[in-house]
């Protein structure tokens, strides 16, 4: 389980990119996220796009992606992947706490929002678990869901 190893937040550095664009999700859940290597190209052309490996201890498992503004305060997790090889070990709900408590810590941070493609396999379930809800909007053709972060 996740309480086993450190689950941690780290850079993505020359060194470690080609590990991070390798990182995959399962065949089923191919259509609901881009590819790590596609997300990084977005990342560098986006201002507001704040990036983060995921670790277990010293094993890159995944990667996340936020749209960070400010300026609105509006703070949106733009991406979000576990490699195939590593989900159902708790990884995944532990590095979105790490997530969700980065955001916490931004100015005025009243709401981290998300989106999802609806489907079987999508991570719906995943993010009610950590109390996201369903806002009732759509982006596209992607459900918006928001967690309220004030406490």
């Amino acid at each position: 389980m996740a309480n086993e190893k450190k689950i941690a937040l780290r850079e993505i550095t020359e060194d470690t990119v080609r590990k991070i664009t390798a990182l995959e999700v399962a065949e089923n859940q191919k259509g609901f996220v881009a590819l790590n290597s596609i997300s990084l190209s977005q990342a560098l052309f986006s201002h507001n796009a704040w990036y983060r490996a995921i670790y277990a201890d010293d094993t890159p498992v995944g990667f996340v992606m936020l749209h960070i503004d400010t300026d609105k305060a509006e703070y949106f997790l733009w991406r979000y992947m576990i490699d195939h090889r590593y989900q159902g070990k708790g990884y995944g709900y532990k590095a979105m706490e790490l997530v969700i408590d980065y955001v916490r810590g931004l100015p005025e941070a009243g709401q981290l929002l998300t989106s999802y493609i609806p489907g079987t396999g999508d991570p719906s379930g995943f993010y009610l678990k950590l109390g996201f809800v369903e806002t009732g909007e759509m982006e596209e053709e992607e459900r918006v869901l928001a967690l309220e972060l004030q406490q």
